[in-house]
């Protein structure tokens, strides 16, 4: 009993190691997972407290379980089965292309990256280029929204900065999840985008099974109230104007909608406008390559972004950097989708798809019609309005003011917003005027001013954020380019 058994050193080795990872993996790793899951836990709970609206559970759960629970959705059963008969493809090889279709939507949210970088960044890259401010703002809205609710913001899109701005504004209200098209998912960007809770769509896209899954994960994410933002123009607006309403997206939350259901859905409208879209060049030029039956371009060149950061920095350490001027978001009364379709007698479940696709279009009209009034005048847009209104005809700044004086009179009698800056109108005027001089687009002459030479469509561009509530005269003579 008393003889020693020799183990060699390599043995000793191998044994240890398997020890080693037989503990890590059965203790080590466990008490790692659930230390980190009480700290997730408790940090969502600090934030839920805070937030206005509460992160919901449902953008919280795993990605590989939220997969799963949507391959598991009955209609996507039943879209897989469909196109496998159509096609002649086997049930599994079907299957697959929806669980890739599945992955590439599905986002991995994380709070601590959401509200701890995210946010942050958000904040820091919206301040440096405008000075933001909310408009006008109804202090109950979020707070008169019944617990429970599935809250979407839905916004006019005038610039990528969008996103940027709305993220950094929402930040002490909820946790916003966006559609994010192709654009967006780049090698790195994608990851980092999908742990900000975007989910990636195919805009345009006519394969019928992609639709059928997007469509059920945008109705599961709503029914589990997740807060969302949606964008329904589809797209930049290329002359600056309101764009009607897409019905994609506001199709797949309402579709199904119950009313007598235990989640209503409100939408809140929210109207967003720029001293200066920094897009607004290139976008005002697809829009001319549209009307010359050309297809538009957006393309980035490297040499004018270098350019703008150039002045931007130049423009600091001389002590003349203005920003670009004001950006400034304003929000709508909240409506009731459990409220709207019980006053019409609505059930978008039981309607004939004509009839469905019919009363969606009138939802999207009344909630575009919201963030019309939503969007607010900025100096920079008032001045534009009035020298348009003067054509190529020279007016003095008290001519000037006087007539942005009656035209933020004539929005707000339309129902329109007009952000004031110090509450000083002719301040306002002074904002406007100096930007417009900056960028070359007006000439001041000791007084007098006038449009710019070739100008006058960057003008309208800016004149035409509001044009949806007042209409902007044609100028009277068409400057020589």
């Amino acid at each position: 009993m008393d003889d020693l058994i020799a183990i060699p050193v390599w043995a000793l080795g191998l044994i240890g190691m398997f020890a080693a990872i037989a503990i890590t993996d059965r203790i080590i790793l466990p008490l790692a997972r659930a230390y980190l899951a009480m700290r997730r836990e408790r940090a969502v709970e600090a934030l839920n407290n805070k937030l206005a609206l509460p992160i919901a559970p449902f953008k919280l759960a795993r990605r590989r379980a939220l997969i799963s629970q949507l391959m598991l959705d009955p209609a996507v059963q039943s879209a897989i089965l469909e196109q496998a008969q159509q096609s002649g493809e086997p049930v599994r090889k079907v299957e697959r292309r929806a669980e890739r279709y599945a992955r590439e939507i599905i986002p991995a949210f994380s709070a601590t990256l959401y509200f701890h970088v995210g946010t942050r960044m958000a904040r820091s890259l919206s301040t440096a280029l405008y000075r933001v401010r909310v408009g006008a703002s109804d202090v109950q809205t979020l707070q008169d929204i019944s617990p429970g609710s599935a809250v979407v913001f839905v916004i006019n899109h005038r610039s990528n900065m969008d996103y940027v701005l709305v993220t950094y504004l929402a930040a002490r209200s909820s946790a916003l999840s966006y559609a994010v098209g192709e654009w967006a998912r780049l090698p790195g960007l994608a990851t980092l985008i999908r742990s900000m809770g975007a989910y990636f769509i195919r805009r345009g896209s006519g394969n019928v099974l992609y639709r059928r899954v997007l469509a059920r994960y945008v109705h599961i994410a709503t029914a589990s109230g997740v807060t969302q933002a949606i964008f329904p123009e589809g797209g930049l607006s290329r002359d600056g104007r309101l764009q009607p309403a897409r019905l994609g997206l506001l199709n797949y939350m309402v579709a199904d909608f119950d009313p007598g259901g235990p989640r209503d859905i409100v939408f809140v409208p929210v109207g967003l406008n720029y001293d200066r879209v920094l897009e607004d060049r290139v976008l005002l030029g697809a829009a001319s390559d549209v009307e010359a039956g050309l297809r538009p371009r957006f393309a980035f060149r490297l040499t004018a972004f270098a350019g703008f950061v150039g002045r931007m920095i130049t423009a600091r350490l001389l002590g003349r950097w203005y920003r670009n001027g004001y950006a400034c978001v304003s929000f709508g009364a909240p409506l009731s989708l459990r409220r709207y379709v019980t006053e019409r007698q609505l059930d978008f479940r039981t309607q004939a798809e004509a009839q469905r696709n019919l009363a969606i279009a009138a939802l999207g009209d009344t909630l575009m019609e919201g963030v019309g009034r939503a969007i607010p005048a900025l100096p920079v847009g008032l001045v534009a309005t009035a020298l348009l209104r003067a054509g190529a005809q020279p007016i003095s700044t008290l001519e000037l003011k006087l007539a942005v004086a009656r035209l933020m009179a004539d929005l707000r009698q339309m129902g329109g917003q007009v952000f004031v800056p110090r509450a000083d109108e002719e301040y306002a005027v002074d904002v406007g005027l100096r930007l417009l001089v900056l960028r070359r687009l007006v000439i001041d002459t000791d007084g007098i001013v006038q449009i710019a030479p070739g100008q006058d469509a960057v003008l309208r561009y800016y004149a035409n954020a509001t044009a949806h509530l007042t209409t902007v005269a044609q100028p009277s003579v068409t400057q020589a380019a």
